[in-house]
């Protein structure tokens, strides 16, 4: 049932205003509203079948390497190829326009182990439509055949919400709305999401899906959600670090929920609660280059008004008992440590006294901690990719082992920490490791994964 322009922008709307729209929901709820794969099990073969794929994967030389996205689509198509549909995978592949999915698509076909053909220029920019030829093809397609769009960036519409603001959704919904109708009229009128890490505001995740008659989560997604994630929601002890200070949002949001106990921080998020810390407590701390306005246009700045909510958080936190511990010395750009920063000083890692200190940390956790206990891990602390700048991640890895050993579940949120794991530990040293950082985050912090609200609302027909 084709879509229209005022329910696309509603839709707009909601994905724009994020949490705001829903305040009440959490993410069990859009769970919960949201079919599984097996709700199609009654699509008949030589039914086409739009597949939303986790496909910005660069795959090595063999197979196993750099196609982990690409492994975890493999039992949803193979759930489709034997009930004989046509599947269409489409998403993108990194952010420029112009990089081609030929490599993803021939791995794909190697690990399935039957064709995967890419279909180029799929979509007409200059009349918003998909050309009858697209259309032909896969009416032409066998059943059980699988076949790829090329890259979906390729085209504006993909990227158009991207940079929107609420002011744009009424312009936007028309064009919008027409996209979704045509892949919905010549394409496949059913739809599955097997991209995990597809966080973005892409058209193909968070609009055709409203144009589609039959919405689910893939197995591998419903997976990682009705499993591992739900499991972080009763994290008692979180590690968070990085470059990025938006992170204080999800960290906010993740002691909001009541079950966390000790906050590990490092990178930007640490340099905030240790300036708030701080204040606190009545002492002078300089977070160096961080906090000067020279450099407010680096992302490793700290605006005022992040110590101020770092402030509020900690002071929340510690009257419900809860412990945060910041680093307490700083290996800088020459590759020394030093106990307190100085104007200009930039942190490029944790010293060693912070590494002695989290272990002691991690200790009395694990030696208090009840039985089932959770830990999150996410980021890195320094700039772990610089032989320099990588001691204060590579000491700490092992501590994620020091705790599941314990009889903790640990869980690392992918990304940086995911390839951390991998070059100073082994995968069995945790519980599980996500493949979508950015993704997990959003799940489990402040605002609500922009596909599981389409998805949502599009189940709701």
């Amino acid at each position: 049932m084709p879509t229209t322009t005022e329910k696309v922008q509603s839709l707009i709307t909601a994905l724009l205003a994020g949490r705001e729209a829903n305040p009440s929901l959490e993410l069990v709820d859009y769970l919960d509203a949201i079919p599984r794969l097996e709700s199609l099990a009654d699509v008949p073969s030589g039914t086409p079948v739009l597949v939303r794929g986790d496909v910005d994967a660069k795959p090595g030389a063999t197979i196993g390497e750099g196609d982990i996205r690409l492994r975890s689509m493999v039992d949803t198509l193979k759930y489709g190829i034997e009930r004989g549909w046509k599947q269409i995978i489409f998403g993108h592949i990194g952010r420029e326009p112009e990089k081609s999915l030929s490599k993803v698509a021939s791995r794909l076909s190697e690990i399935l182990g039957q064709p995967v053909e890419l279909i180029t220029d799929w979509f007409d920019a200059t009349t918003g439509t998909i050309p009858d030829a697209v259309k032909a093809k896969i009416d032409a397609a066998k059943s059980g055949s699988v076949l790829m769009l090329e890259n979906t960036r390729r085209y504006d519409v993909e990227r158009v919400l991207w940079k929107a603001k609420p002011a744009d959704a009424a312009k936007l919904a028309e064009p919008l709305a027409k996209f979704a109708n045509e892949l919905a009229a010549k394409v496949a009128k059913a739809y599955v999401n097997e991209a995990l890490s597809a966080g973005s505001l892409d058209a193909s995740s968070t609009i055709v899906p409203a144009a589609m008659d039959r919405v689910a989560l893939g197995e591998y997604v419903a997976g990682e959600f009705d499993g591992p994630m739900r499991k972080c929601l009763q994290t008692q002890l979180v590690i968070f670090s990085g470059l990025k200070i938006d992170k204080l949002d999800d960290l906010e949001a993740m002691i909001g929920r009541g079950t966390i106990r000790k906050v590990f921080a490092a990178g930007s998020l640490a340099m905030a609660l240790r300036k708030a810390i701080g204040e606190i407590d009545g002492k002078e701390v300089c977070i160096g280059a961080a906090e000067e306005a020279s450099h407010a246009d680096k992302p490793y700045y700290i605006p005022r008004e992040r110590v101020e909510q770092a402030k509020k958080m900690v002071t929340d936190g510690r009257a419900k008992g809860i412990e945060f511990i910041v680093p307490i010395d700083s290996i800088i750009e020459d590759g020394t440590a030093v106990d307190a920063l100085k104007p200009g000083m930039q942190q490029f890692d944790i010293g060693p006294k912070s590494s002695k200190l989290f272990e002691e940390k991690i200790g009395e956790f694990v030696a208090s901690a009840p039985k089932g206990a959770v830990a999150f891990h996410n980021g890195v602390f320094g700039m772990f990719e610089d032989p320099r700048f990588e001691a204060g991640t590579k000491s700490f890895i092992p501590q994620l082992k020091r705790m599941k050993d314990a009889g903790v579940e640990v869980y690392i949120g992918g990304g940086e920490g995911g390839a951390s794991l991998e070059r100073y530990g082994k995968p069995d040293w945790v519980t599980h490791t996500f493949t979508a950082g950015g993704t997990v985050l959003n799940a489990l912090g402040r605002e609500p994964v922009p596909y599981l609200v389409a998805l949502r609302e599009a189940a709701k027909k």
